[in-house]
């Protein structure tokens, strides 16, 4: 159930601890999302057009796609 309110290309609606779906780089041809939990914040702009840059608890790296649960 995805928060339609809440913007994942500004960073202050991202932090640690919130369930998402990330698109990592090397899925950006086939749109694959990974879903976890953010564990670092890797975007330091406040706003980026692609998504916020995170690492999830299981290492990977990849933008907000969507925010699955607070």
């Amino acid at each position: 159930m995805s928060d339609d309110n809440l913007d994942v290309r500004e960073r202050k609606n991202i932090h640690i601890g919130l369930f998402v779906e990330v698109i990592q780089k090397h899925h950006q041809r086939t749109n694959e999302l990974t879903e976890g939990i953010v564990k670092r914040i890797l975007t330091n702009a406040p706003f980026h057009p692609h998504g916020i840059k995170v690492m999830l608890d299981t290492k990977e790296v990849g933008r907000v796609k969507n925010i699955i649960e607070e």
